[in-house]
């Protein structure tokens, strides 16, 4: 099967200097772009998720496919270029092979977060911590609701927001 890099050379090849934004949280769902050299970060409400410098890696899938404003902040940590499919959604839509690929990696990150989760859980057992290893791992694996996916919120996972107590 051939790699995403491969299925979208053809694709423009965007420049990011360090510092640079390439995507912004809540900006609306459109394109996907796949890292060819340098590397990014992920940041949601601020707050670090990853550091990104595979090449082959790709960042705004999630949005493209629910279809939701980006939940990330994607911005180049050092000099980077990505490969840029515009109207993403469409174009998953016209070409399997594409789509296949884009569901493989979804489907190994899905894997390995599993197993991640899965070892962390083992080493803390205490009831706290498993309620939530349970939480985060049942989150993982809900059903799609109505033909639409199901919203799981920070909440959802961690409990009541203190900030929101406070009110």
């Amino acid at each position: 099967m051939p790699s995403l890099l491969t299925l979208l050379a053809s694709q423009p090849l965007r420049s990011l200097a360090p510092g640079d934004v390439l995507i912004a949280e809540g900006s609306p769902p459109g394109d996907l772009y796949v890292l060819e050299a340098g590397s990014l970060t992920v940041a949601r409400a601020g707050i670090g998720v990853a550091t990104i410098s595979q090449p082959g890696a790709v960042v705004g899938e999630m949005s493209v496919l629910l279809n939701k404003p980006h939940s990330a902040t994607v911005r180049a940590e050092s000099a980077a270029q990505v490969r840029v499919l515009s109207d993403a959604s469409r174009a998953l839509d016209a070409d399997p092979a594409l789509a296949r690929q884009l569901a493989t990696l979804l489907a190994a990150r899905l894997d390995a977060t599993t197993a991640l989760l899965v070892e962390l859980s083992a080493q803390n057992e205490g009831p706290e911590q498993q309620s939530l290893f349970d939480r985060i791992l049942a989150a993982i694996h809900l059903p799609p609701i109505d033909a639409d996916y199901l919203t799981v919120e920070r909440h959802d996972l961690f409990g009541s927001n203190p900030e929101d107590e406070r009110t």
